[in-house]
């Protein structure tokens, strides 16, 4: 059964287990590659399939915060921070139909964009949304009144990338979605099809179903490197690019946390955000607090060699994984923010002696492939 990380208990066994259960893993028959490797220019990756291809900034902003919890939203101020951001050169921003107001700052940002920027900045900002539908009948009109709801809070005519999350996969209604959504596509109203949280069983199920999916995005960290397991090797045969998140898990991947004793009250920073008790599971499910106080101490020696803080190392080293496209850093829009340490990424270069310490301390700790299962497992239903 799979993961259930809410409750903050993992279930060990999986239907996505390894050789080692006796399950049958899916046969990955090399076949030409519809998508193109990933292409990079400075900051900038090209994720295509055919025809469909689409340029993202490989550091993107995640709008998951403005869901709630993290502090109230003035939408004119995240409007602010979000132009700030983009003239930055940072210009991608990655939403979903259920993160409270995203879309519709979405929609609010890009007018301004329209009114009060240059062409070339309009033509590079880029609005990155998730469609999570509840498991009913997959139908067209149903398809398309969802998707029409997002273009219109995003007040855009085409979604640059749908990127389609399913939650059971005993219900075989998401091909039909995506087939739905392939429709959209070919009439103009979203750019490219994506998936989320999707594992390589069910990944390789849709594109042996012709599906031109372009990307998919999955957690991914220096302590979740399940990507590089099974993921990597169908995305290698395939093209399909990764487009991660809880990449510097929520902040614990900082110096705030180096050396924090969170076992003695008030010692240490508090787990007072939905992200930082969500990572904190994943770390415990890891390896613990003390492997990650190592871990921490390793990325900050790497940090200072180049002159860096620990998330720039951390978005760097994911960055560097094969088949990653773009690394998702969380915005706390116009409560906080973190545009230089952003920008330090892309000029930022890991050598073998750093990649080999981290990756050293990184495999000290559990597989969560076995405990937790693949890509998007701790999302499925038991």
């Amino acid at each position: 059964m799979a993961a259930n990380l809410s409750s903050g208990h993992f279930l060990l066994e999986s239907p996505l287990q390894t050789r080692k259960t006796g399950v049958r893993r899916p046969t990955m028959v090399a076949k030409p590659c519809r998508c193109e490797a990933v292409r990079t220019e400075g900051g900038l990756a090209t994720v295509k399939n055919g025809d469909d291809s689409l340029v993202i900034c490989r550091v993107l902003n995640g709008m998951w915060q403005t869901s709630g919890g993290w502090g109230r939203i003035d939408r004119d101020g995240a409007v602010d921070a979000m132009l700030r951001y983009a003239d930055a050169g940072l210009t991608t921003f990655d939403m979903a139909d259920h993160y409270g107001p995203a879309e519709d700052l979405y929609g609010m940002f890009i007018n301004r964009v329209r009114r009060e920027r240059p062409a070339e900045l309009l033509n590079e900002v880029k609005g990155l949304t998730k469609w999570v539908p509840p498991p009913v009948k997959m139908t067209s009109s149903y398809v398309r009144d969802s998707i029409n709801v997002s273009r219109k809070r995003m007040d855009v005519a085409c979604l640059d990338m749908l990127q389609f999350h399913w939650w059971d996969y005993s219900n075989s209604g998401y091909l039909d979605a995506l087939r739905h959504l392939t429709d959209l596509k070919e009439e103009g109203k979203i750019k490219t099809v994506a998936l989320t949280n999707f594992d390589t069983e069910r990944l390789h199920i849709i594109l042996e179903n012709g599906i031109p999916i372009v990307s998919n995005q999955v957690q991914h960290s220096v302590v979740d490197l399940r990507p590089q397991q099974r993921m990597a090797e169908l995305c290698q045969l395939t093209g399909v690019k990764l487009i991660t998140y809880g990449t510097v898990m929520g902040g614990l991947l900082s110096e705030k946390f180096l050396d924090a004793n969170i076992s003695i009250p008030f010692a240490a920073p508090p787990l007072n955000t939905p992200s930082l008790q969500k990572y904190k599971r994943m770390v415990d499910a890891w390896g613990g607090w003390s492997l990650f106080q190592v871990l921490l101490q390793t990325l900050k020696k790497v940090a200072s060699k180049h002159g860096v803080s620990i998330p720039t190392v951390a978005v760097r080293y994911i960055l560097d994984q094969p088949s990653v496209a773009g690394s998702m850093i969380g915005v706390r829009l116009g409560l906080s923010q973190h545009i230089e340490d952003s920008l330090a990424i892309f000029s930022l270069e890991l050598d073998e002696e750093d990649k080999s310490s981290i990756d050293s301390v990184s495999k000290q700790g559990r597989d969560l492939l076995q405990i937790i299962g693949d890509c998007g497992d701790e999302y499925r239903r038991a």
